[in-house]
């Protein structure tokens, strides 16, 4: 009697332990499926190992594409081989990763939103307008011809990496985060001390960065002085640059795991773009004085407030008037 007393005792223990253990696992399962799902949310570029081999002329052309991107100076920088018209940074200085990070101003949805309207310019642009718009503003050089085999491959490269995103849409992840705006002024002041303690070993003292063992590009850019982008530049708002060092300064970190606050990403915005660069004619760019950003430094302005204030806030005052007058 007692062995059959055991017996049914471990029959029924080894059914609860079999239930336990297949009830976990499928909520183990559905747990790891909701996360992957999550992470799917945000577009992440593809390697360029994943670029079809040399043997394919496409391919050629996309990997010449990336190598642009990736080390624009040793082509088209002070030293380049191919011509000497950009500042020595390289596109992927700004478009980081080679432009396949998410939050660091990927170009995920440049294939599948351009051509299209653009208020800087007041104009439909083509994604040949937006490379040059890079040429002349963030690498402070000359235009690229659109006919030339490096505008073809950089071209060939940016299709190639938004091929599968649906015409139209803009993925999540794409260009910048642009962060809330604070109640009131970004410090530069304050943005010295969180360069000195955060950027200043990588980009230099005096913002003139680190050039690496050929001393043809940079391994870590200048972020002012002559060899950095100019005043024209998108980064020059502050709330691009902002946007941008939230979640990918210092270098290695990434929207997952940001180092500074928003205000420390404000502040050292605003310290960084208070500094000299080089300037560049904007006489033409926002036609209409009202599309201009809030945050854009130069006027005039369809509003009364100061180009100090438009540089580093309040931007809510900006705001509400402009609601005001809509």
């Amino acid at each position: 009697m007692f062995k059959k007393v055991l017996l049914v005792f471990l029959i029924v223990i080894v059914i609860i332990s079999l239930y336990r253990f297949f009830f976990n696992v499928k909520n183990s399962d559905h747990r790891i499926t909701v996360n992957v799902s999550e992470k799917l949310t945000t577009w992440v570029g593809p390697s360029h190992f994943q670029i079809p081999t040399y043997t394919n002329k496409n391919g050629e052309l996309i990997q010449y594409g990336y190598e642009l991107i990736a080390h624009t100076a040793l082509y088209l920088g002070p030293k380049g081989t191919v011509q000497h018209t950009t500042n020595g940074m390289n596109c992927q200085n700004c478009h980081l990763e080679a432009g396949t990070k998410p939050w660091g101003l990927n170009y995920g949805s440049v294939f599948s939103t351009y051509p299209k309207f653009r208020d800087r310019s007041g104009s439909i642009e083509t994604i040949y307008k937006r490379v040059n718009d890079c040429m002349e503003r963030s690498l402070n050089g000359n235009a690229l011809d659109t006919g030339s085999k490096e505008m073809k491959a950089i071209y060939a490269y940016i299709v190639w990496l938004g091929s599968e995103v649906p015409k139209g849409k803009k993925v999540n992840g794409s260009g910048i985060e642009i962060l809330p705006y604070l109640s009131s002024s970004a410090n530069p002041k304050q943005g010295k001390i969180v360069y000195i303690q955060n950027c200043q070993k990588c980009h230099g003292v005096n913002g003139e960065g680190v050039l690496d063992s050929t001393e043809k590009m940079y391994t870590y850019p200048p972020v002012w002085g002559k060899h950095s982008y100019n005043d024209a530049a998108g980064l020059f708002q502050i709330s691009k640059l902002a946007g941008f060092i939230k979640n990918n300064m210092p270098n290695g970190i990434n929207y997952h795991t940001p180092t500074l606050t928003n205000q420390a990403s404000w502040d050292v915005a605003a310290f960084i773009n208070s500094q000299p660069r080089p300037t560049k004619d904007k006489s033409k760019d926002w036609p209409v004085l009202s599309s201009k950003p809030i945050d854009y430094p130069f006027g005039p302005y369809s509003d009364s407030f100061s180009e100090i204030q438009h540089k580093y806030g309040p931007f809510e005052p900006i705001i509400s008037s402009r609601k005001k007058n809509q």
